[in-house]
């Protein structure tokens, strides 16, 4: 059984592909967003999911052109899987099809594995999303940008190059690396961050009143530890090998920084700070934050939403902060470092008061 969306109607550079047909197993936060996106590139997109609520958020938002009630049978010349890293593990166990098939879970390794015996499959991750979830907050401009990893591993080169002409023309960069490779990389840029940013809620949460003096610098660190646990979870487990062998390199290196601390060993600390702040300072910045100081007054928001329209940028993520005892708060919204310039002078001309912005 099909249901119906509008279709797309805008041409794309897409359609140069020798693709027509996308089905996306999963129509979460990626599932959806690459749905978003592949219909605006005028694909046809069918999609599941086991849960039908999300399946249905995923319709009613436009990321799909079909839903369908069972992927069994159903050919597409593209099949995506949106699922956990375990769950699409059987996926491709189970699966007969000479269709290309692609993925985004974010562990590599076993998913390459269970995927030996198709002729066409691309492992797949794209470094995008964050600690939020669901089809309600997916965007066709999510993956605009970011860094979207392809595996090499016994891929055929056509397949390969398809993959990379699809991630461009959705916004992403494609960056072809082998399954391990990527399993050992991602483990500490992203594994071992959100443990790292839990283990930081635990810490604070068990030192008396520490948590009455968090501010801004505190719940950036700590932001990806408000993302779904469940889901995390399976994904460290997946990754166990990787991701412990991190977590012992870190041990190690922060057994040296207590050395330094305790005894007071200024050079090296200098050292180490110095060095942190010019590697940090080369990555250059991915988002710019934006700190409004908001009034206890009616209209702030609508004067917000208004700035951030005339603006026109593109923003990644909100935080507000109230006030102790009211009296208003602080907002941070993240948005591309391109777009900084122009969001604060919108937010300006709102007659805003902006933290560490000087007229």
């Amino acid at each position: 059984m099909l249901t119906q969306y509008a279709p797309a109607v805008k041409t794309s550079s897409l359609l140069d592909i020798d693709i027509r047909t996308v089905l996306i197993h999963g129509t979460g936060l990626l599932g959806a967003s690459i749905g978003l996106a592949m219909r605006s590139e005028a694909w046809r997109v069918l999609g599941w999911d086991p849960d039908p609520t999300a399946r249905d958020e995923a319709l009613r938002r436009g990321a799909l052109d079909s839903a369908i009630d069972s992927p069994a049978g159903v050919e597409a010349d593209l099949m995506v899987l949106a699922a956990p890293p375990d769950a699409v593990v059987r996926i491709l166990e189970e699966m007969r099809t000479s269709s290309l098939v692609t993925d985004v879970a974010s562990v590599k390794t076993s998913i390459v594995t269970a995927a030996g015996h198709l002729p066409h499959f691309v492992g797949g991750h794209p470094m995008a999303g964050g600690e939020t979830s669901g089809a309600g907050l997916a965007s066709s401009s999510l993956f605009h940008g970011a860094t979207w990893v392809l595996t090499s591993d016994n891929t055929d080169p056509k397949d390969l190059e398809t993959m990379k002409s699809i991630v461009a023309t959705l916004g992403a960069n494609p960056l072809v690396m082998t399954a391990r490779e990527h399993d050992a990389a991602v483990a500490r840029v992203s594994h071992l961050p959100h443990l790292l940013a839990t283990a930081l809620v635990q810490i604070a949460a068990g030192g008396g009143r520490a948590l009455d003096l968090v501010g801004g610098g505190f719940r950036d660190l700590t932001r990806v530890a408000a993302a779904d646990s469940g889901w995390w979870a399976e994904v460290l487990a997946a990754n166990a090998n990787e991701v412990g062998s991190s977590i012992r390199d870190l041990m190690v290196l922060l057994d040296t920084w207590a050395q330094d601390v305790e005894g007071r060993d200024l050079t090296s600390i200098q050292g180490r700070l110095d060095q942190a702040r010019r590697v940090r300072s080369s990555l250059g910045g991915h988002h710019a934050q934006v700190r409004v100081i908001l009034l206890d007054e009616p209209g702030e928001i609508a004067r917000v939403g208004h700035a951030l329209e005339t603006s026109g940028v593109d923003v990644r993520d909100f935080q507000l902060r109230h006030g102790e005892h009211g009296g208003g708060g602080i907002l941070t919204i993240s948005v591309k470092a391109a777009d900084h310039g122009a969001l604060t002078t919108a937010l300006v001309d709102q007659g805003f008061q902006l933290e560490g912005h000087q007229v």
